[in-house]
């Protein structure tokens, strides 16, 4: 798109998603806004599912916008329009795809433990997609008696545990299932990310050993509050509880 319509990245404020692809297909070179009249625009953007009228005409306007700053190098007839057209729908058939697999892993799920997936989805940071990935990775937490087996399981040593105000050895190994490790890794980023409008007392305590130790990484930081969260998962199923952060926040050993 740098040599057809570099300012059309712009558009919406990511330059992802179903929506943005879509309006990049139907525009690819700037001489496509401009060769059109603005209802002609505005009716393309009008029939994009999830952009309303009000969207539509800002978006219109937007374009027009930047269409009018673009000198671009391919003209509209180049080979490349074709080529961004071809892979953009290719991007959105997989996406698709993707989707439909989601939906079903997730009729999957509810089908063989609908509560552990109502359990997961109420901590903060594990939206429907980890949960139905979780789901299906560690089975039915219920099978363990505790929750080192659950460690073993996953593949996280468990050389490190907090107790109290004490911390030991902590280590990763490569054994155990590296597909829910590397989900428990990356829930751990995602309940970050939400941390300022749905508390957890397992981000608590990350920010809390982030500025205590600069001299800590990320990784190890990371690794012993997947402990936490694994702990806390398994004493929630064990319970049939959903989370709770002020009672996570009482009970630290959750």
């Amino acid at each position: 798109m740098q040599s057809t319509f570099p300012q059309i990245e712009s558009i919406l404020s990511t330059s992802s998603g179903r929506v943005y692809w879509t309006i990049v297909s139907l525009f690819p070179p700037a001489q496509y806004v401009l060769n059109h009249n603005e209802n002609q625009v505005f009716q393309s953007l009008l029939a994009i599912s999830g952009i309303g009228r009000q969207r539509a005409h800002y978006l219109t306007t937007r374009l027009y916008a930047l269409a009018r700053q673009a000198y671009p190098y391919d003209n509209e007839s180049s080979i490349t329009i074709r080529a961004i057209q071809r892979n953009i729908a290719n991007l959105l058939s997989l996406s698709a795809e993707r989707d439909n697999v989601i939906n079903y892993m997730e009729k999957l799920a509810m089908q063989a433990n609908a509560r552990s997936l109502n359990i997961y989805e109420s901590i903060p940071g594990i939206a429907k997609t980890t949960a139905v990935r979780l789901v299906a990775e560690l089975g039915d937490l219920r099978r363990f008696d505790t929750s080192a087996q659950i460690d073993a399981f996953v593949g996280i040593d468990p050389g490190r545990y907090q107790s109290g105000e004490k911390d030991s050895h902590l280590g990763i190994t490569k054994h155990g299932n590296h597909l829910a490790r590397k989900i428990l890794y990356r829930t751990i980023t995602q309940m970050e990310t939400v941390k300022a409008t749905q508390p957890c007392h397992i981000t608590d305590y990350y920010d809390k050993k982030k500025r205590s130790s600069n001299s800590r990484g990320y990784k190890k930081i990371a690794i012993a509050s997947v402990h936490k969260l694994i702990r806390t998962m398994f004493a929630l199923i064990k319970h049939d509880q959903l989370y709770d952060y002020n009672v996570a926040t009482h009970n630290q050993r959750l």
